[in-house]
């Protein structure tokens, strides 16, 4: 059984959560409490490139904010 996260023929979702982080997602799974969709079906390096885009700072929103406190 091949690993749906590392298959490149799927198409892949990006979602994001409260704390702004980031994941792909394989299309067919159901979108799991507490993501949203940020990136609708796409191509996996599409996914990948939207992440790397948005996602410049690891951290956490809420460290992020304390960081700044």
């Amino acid at each position: 059984m091949t690993n749906p996260f590392d298959d490149e023929t799927n198409e892949f979702l990006v979602l994001v959560n409260d704390e702004d982080q980031y994941s792909l997602w394989p299309a067919f799974a159901e979108v799991p409490a507490g993501w949203t969709v940020a990136l609708v079906a796409g191509p996996r390096d599409t996914a990948l490139a939207y992440v790397e885009t948005h996602w410049s700072d690891l951290r956490p929103r809420s460290v992020r904010e304390r960081a700044t406190n």
